[in-house]
């Protein structure tokens, strides 16, 4: 089976389908991966292709303000979506892969997969497309509406109509003069989330299913760091980290994450990423380490706690080390899953970016072994699962039946 995996966005939203694709291989499929530049990803072992957009870049320059965002549509956000248009549909036709597995942000995806004739499947890395009863689309409304709840997946349907002409030009690109009005159904729906963080609606079809995380490996404590990093360890530490948020304020969060692990008598392992976080000089000491990234699999089973911004990869990174997460949500589906964890007892209420101070934080993290015996049952469950694996046997039943 050859299978080509596309997806857009940062770090997090590249990892998972890399994981996937080094599964895939390791059951003796190809699986080629097309994913932005500059990821930060490690890509050791992947076969890759570029899709010609750097969205590292894009966040470093401008922040994760949506309202900055709607005023550049036209200047950043529209040229770097048309280039993942175009360049999606030029490694499907590249690669004549026998299924198609997308990230939801690529929409050209399916225009491609009916040109060539083959199935595709959307990783819904988020719940925020297959509508449900159960809660609002990730990345809406920060509550529920009831019985109004499905009413917030209409998402997917504004987006084709902003990006119109875009998808007209990946159209062109194939060869195709005029674009349908509507994509074709997509064959399945993967939500590679845990178990242990959601539970599958009642209400979803059977198309849609909850894999678990795609993990590359688990969450063993011997993976290796390097000499200082390890040394730090060696204690009691406090995890601080907001991966791909790029915000001002952030010595000001630094200074909140640091005073507040000292008055908890922890030492604060500080992950600036690409600018969420940031620590002053008069705060540095023995007991502070700063480092631009990590590996999440390797140091949250060493730590006490996580704060971090609720990206998803890093929810399922610190559950399944068994690390209480103290969530600090700045956008998007962060919120959501600050919220779930919250309600299923995983951790305590979520803190927004806007109103970290040490007084909260410190609050917070002085609460947090009253919700360690939850995570370390939910890490358990989770190491039970196999999500790459899951989705695998998902994409093989999808490519035998069309033969």
């Amino acid at each position: 089976m050859k299978v080509l995996l596309i997806t857009a966005g940062s770090r997090g939203d590249v990892e998972p389908f890399l994981a996937l694709a080094r599964r895939l291989a390791t059951e003796g499929h190809q699986a080629h991966v097309a994913l932005p530049d500059n990821s930060g990803a490690d890509t050791e072992g992947v076969v890759t292709i570029s899709l010609g957009a750097d969205f590292t870049r894009v966040i470093e320059q401008q922040g994760v303000s949506p309202v900055t965002a709607m005023r550049s549509l036209r200047t950043v956000v529209r040229p770097i979506m048309r280039a993942v248009f175009l360049g999606a549909v030029r490694a499907a036709r590249e690669t004549s892969p026998d299924v198609i597995l997308y990230h939801p942000k690529v929409l050209s995806a399916p225009l491609a997969a009916d040109v060539l004739g083959v199935p595709h499947i959307v990783a819904e890395l988020v719940p925020a497309m297959t509508p449900t009863r159960a809660f609002p689309a990730a990345g809406t409304v920060p509550f529920s509406l009831g019985p109004l709840n499905r009413v917030t997946y209409a998402g997917a349907t504004g987006a084709r109509r902003m990006f119109a002409a875009d998808l007209d030009a990946a159209s062109r690109e194939l060869g195709r003069p005029e674009r349908p009005r509507q994509d074709s159904p997509a064959s399945s729906n993967l939500v590679p989330v845990s178990p242990a963080v959601l539970e599958r609606p009642d209400d979803w079809p059977v198309t849609t299913t909850l894999t678990g995380a795609w993990t590359g490996g688990g969450h063993a404590q011997d993976r290796p760091v390097d000499a200082e990093l390890a040394q730090f360890l060696d204690g009691e530490v406090l995890y601080a980290g907001f991966g791909s948020m790029a915000a001002s304020g952030a010595t000001r969060r630094g200074r909140a994450v640091v005073e507040a692990a000292r008055s908890q008598g922890l030492r604060a392992l500080v992950v600036t990423g690409l600018g969420g976080l940031g620590v002053d000089e008069d705060l540095r000491g023995d007991d502070v380490l700063v480092r631009e990234a990590v590996d999440h699999h390797a140091v949250l089973p060493r730590v006490v706690a996580a704060v971090h911004h609720g990206g998803v990869g890093t929810v399922h990174a610190a559950l399944g080390a068994a690390a209480p997460s103290v969530i600090v949500p700045f956008i998007a589906d962060q919120p959501f899953w600050g919220a779930r964890l919250a309600a299923a007892g995983l951790g305590p209420s979520p803190i927004r970016a806007s109103r970290l101070d040490i007084a909260r934080l410190s609050r917070a993290i002085e609460r947090i072994d009253r919700y360690r015996p939850a995570t370390t049952e939910a890490a358990e469950r989770m190491r039970a699962e196999d999500g790459t694996g899951t989705a695998t046997r998902i994409l093989e039943r999808i490519s035998d039946a069309r033969r």
